[in-house]
């Protein structure tokens, strides 16, 4: 299967399993159209970024491995990564609208960041499903060269509530 194929096909499998909660949290008073509004953005959004999705708990997984990952954290630093991030991830602050450019300044830092090894495993994430950030750094790391690309949609809330250990402070 191709690389889009499979991009596809993990984003429809994630799609549905945001329907599928959708409705079991319909029961609990959310709205479904907000659900589908969310997945549908989300699904644009990693088309146009051309990466790929991983959950929750793969990247725990992978943590827990101890596979090489650079792991990117795109919270702003005092009000989020300093007071909590996932285990090992690096901090790089991106804005939450869709970047359409990038200015030459922030391209060389974030490439900087991301190291010479365009192979490189590397894991974007931000607070939420609907927070961007994670989408702008997963998107300009695939437009810089970078072919392992991932985003983690369900940021560092979907971290806590799966009860996972946190890191605080600087790294």
């Amino acid at each position: 299967m191709s690389k889009k194929g499979s991009t596809l096909v993990s984003v429809l499998v994630l799609i549905s399993v945001f329907m599928v909660s959708g409705a079991a949290n319909a029961a609990w008073g959310d709205k479904e159209l907000e659900t589908e509004k969310v997945a549908v953005t989300f699904y644009k959004e990693v088309v146009r970024g051309n990466y790929k999705v991983i959950s929750t708990a793969e990247l725990k997984g992978w943590i827990d491995q101890k596979k090489d990952i650079l792991i990117v954290d795109t919270m702003p630093y005092d009000d989020s990564y300093k007071k909590q991030h996932i285990p090992g991830a690096v901090n790089f602050v991106l804005p939450i609208p869709e970047m359409t450019q990038m200015d030459e300044k922030t391209k060389a830092a974030l490439e900087k960041m991301l190291g010479p090894n365009k192979d490189r495993l590397i894991v974007f994430y931000c607070g939420f499903t609907k927070c961007a950030r994670s989408h702008n750094g997963a998107m300009w790391a695939v437009k810089l060269g970078y072919k392992n690309v991932y985003r983690q949609p369900g940021g560092i809330k979907g971290w806590d509530e799966a009860g996972y250990p946190v890191e605080k402070g600087n790294k």
